[in-house]
């Protein structure tokens, strides 16, 4: 069962989204708040995540990251991780106080920008009982590093500080596109899947979603350290769900910091790229984390 949901964050921004329940509630159950990475809205395959987990045994809390979707939140198109953090934890909050939910058995799953997120939430958070992070960011300085020609870092650098500048002098903030058909082009996520998957499941499942953002956003994304909290994450149970082809949140960084976690921890490794984690290797990702959730958040 599926039915909308809005919550206030603590700054007074109305978030808004899907709670799915069960199909055989017995009382509170456990539940998994969720959220989608960079510039995506829940429309793109989050639904059959929580579908998934809901038939599980799990509720599932799914919202739209602020400024996107049918979420408030100004600038619109504006990605800031911290407050996406933040946001969580408001998330987290209003999950408590549903009387569908145990407010004792919360976990949290990311994919991709929000698969960094729920590293830091499982670290800083101690309500959080559970972690999933899908083909999740590890490091924005040095995954910028590997998507951003080595001859074009000093002009988006440029374009950073020119932006700034002009924020400062009460001007609106530059935009850029989030992809682009050609990946050379100015863009956000310059890879050709990226560009493949944005443009085919906004046309197919999400046609409010638009693609573009502000630049701030990608200068915000290369000082995005979210790996750098995975040891912390520990005693709390933690899955990594790695694309072994991924080449935009690259998997040998996710690799590397799987090892760097400590336990219980578990690692499956997906056989395709980034984007297939929703659509071709849906299942081997999203049977896994909703057995990892069941198993933790069962009552003691």
């Amino acid at each position: 069962m599926r039915k909308d949901i809005a919550f206030k964050t603590e700054d007074g921004v109305t978030l808004r989204g899907w709670l799915y329940l069960p199909d055989r509630p017995t009382g509170s159950a456990p539940a998994v708040v969720m959220a989608h990475g960079f510039s995506a809205v829940k429309e793109m395959y989050l639904d059959r995540f929580a579908e998934s987990f809901a038939a599980g045994g799990l509720a599932a809390l799914v919202f739209d990251n602020r400024s996107f979707g049918a979420s408030d939140g100004t600038p619109r198109l504006h990605i800031d991780p911290w407050q996406q953090v933040r946001d969580y934890r408001d998330a987290i909050t209003f999950a408590e106080t549903l009387p569908e939910v145990d407010a004792s058995r919360i976990g949290v799953w990311g994919s991709s920008y929000s698969g960094g997120h729920v590293l830091v939430l499982g670290a800083l958070d101690r309500r959080v009982k559970c972690v999933v992070a899908q083909v999740p960011l590890i490091s924005g300085h040095r995954n910028a590093r590997r998507l951003i020609r080595a001859d074009f870092i000093a002009p988006v650098q440029a374009q950073f500080d020119a932006d700034r500048r002009a924020r400062y002098a009460g001007q609106e903030p530059a935009m850029i596109p989030v992809v682009a058909e050609n990946p050379a082009a100015p863009c956000a996520l310059p890879t050709p899947d990226s560009w493949e998957w944005f443009t085919e499941t906004g046309k197919r499942r999400a046609p409010a979603w638009r693609n573009e953002v502000t630049l701030q956003s990608v200068e915000l994304f290369t000082e995005y350290e979210p790996g750098a909290y995975i040891e912390w994450v520990s005693p709390t149970p933690l899955m990594l769900v790695v694309a072994a082809g991924d080449h935009l949140t690259v998997s040998d960084e996710a690799l590397a910091a799987y090892a760097r976690a400590l336990e219980p921890k578990r690692l499956v490794l997906l056989g395709g790229g980034h984007f297939d984690a929703y659509v071709k290797d849906f299942e081997s990702a999203s049977g896994p984390a909703r057995d990892w959730f069941a198993q933790h958040l069962a009552k003691r």
